[in-house]
């Protein structure tokens, strides 16, 4: 099978995507229990975006032929189950150049709602309450970014005007950036106890599970925030639970662990805690991006080049 022939399995209809190269066959397929052709004959596999671990991976031990596999978003944990089910030499995509705009909004709503007290607020609108009074500021604030990727990066392009005190970079490896040094995550235990808001942005990886646990949030300030904008399992929720009931750090949460968080879990109600429901891409900055990528990573495809956005290639 050759690239000109090749079956792409897309999640919108071909027609709503311009700039796609001609000569491959677009089939759409976006979760539905029925596939729009031979996963056999797929050579570049488009995830369903939002639709869980189970749909992503349904078709992969049928992909005899896949050479692509591309997510539209920027993690890859819940496809990387299925990897085992395919062949050597395929390639993982991600989605990087689609979030890092929507979720680094959302990450200095989330820091500057909890800050500056927004759900007080709205909860004394709802019972006609002034509740007027001094809250934190972010000026002045020493910020630590955990996962210092394009997400990180974009975060930090946003806290430039709000003149915190310092920002620290913590990423996987250790380098020099524009604004300053990236360390790793094995200088955390002298890092935290200077942050007064710290933002998790790191990819879901067996380093990265459970990252946030009691020693951690421990050795995190009196007031700390902790901002969650990577994925639910990186904190350990009892330990994070036990800090906030304490009252001794606050949360604001884009993300869970169990997700969807259900009805009656204490997270829900615990003191100092803002949450919301995994929306950090979710825009409508997000379809533009997505579909420019895969008009970009398609000409590419047909062109017999390289794609872009390779997280890792099954052996």
């Amino acid at each position: 099978m050759t690239a000109t022939t090749a079956d792409v399995w897309l999640p919108y209809p071909a027609e709503e995507i311009d700039g796609l190269p001609e000569g491959l066959n677009y089939l759409f397929w976006d979760g539905e229990p029925d596939y729009p052709g031979d996963p056999a004959d797929c050579a570049y596999y488009v995830v369903p975006y939002l639709k869980g671990s189970e749909i992503a991976v349904r078709p992969l031990a049928s992909m005899s032929a896949v050479q692509v596999v591309q997510t539209l978003s920027a993690g890859i944990d819940h496809v990387e189950p299925g990897l085992a089910l395919l062949h050597s030499g395929v390639r993982l995509c991600n989605a990087k150049g689609v979030h890092e705009a929507s979720t680094a909004e959302l990450t200095l709503a989330l820091i500057l709602a909890s800050l500056r007290g927004l759900p007080g607020f709205v909860h004394g609108q709802d019972k006609e309450e002034w509740r007027s009074g001094f809250y934190p500021a972010l000026a002045d604030k020493s910020v630590l970014i955990v996962g210092y990727g394009s997400i990180g990066s974009a975060i930090e392009d946003r806290l430039a005007p709000f003149e915190c005190a310092r920002v620290a970079r913590v990423a996987r490896s250790a380098r020099t950036t524009a604004r300053g040094p990236v360390q790793t995550l094995d200088d955390l235990p002298a890092l935290l106890p200077e942050a007064d808001v710290v933002i998790l942005s790191t990819p879901l990886n067996p380093s990265t599970q459970g990252l946030v646990g009691a020693d951690f949030l421990a050795a995190m300030p009196d007031g700390a925030l902790l901002v969650n904008v990577a994925r639910g399992p990186v904190v350990d929720t009892k330990a994070l639970l036990t800090e906030l009931e304490s009252g001794r750090l606050r949360a604001a949460l884009d993300v869970t662990d169990p997700e969807p968080l259900p009805a009656g879990h204490p997270l829900w109600h615990a003191p100092n805690v803002l949450i919301t429901p995994h929306v950090g891409g979710s825009t409508s900055a997000f379809e533009p991006r997505a579909k420019r990528l895969l008009a970009a990573q398609l000409t590419r495809f047909a062109a017999g080049e390289p794609v872009r956005n390779v997280v890792t290639t099954t052996g």
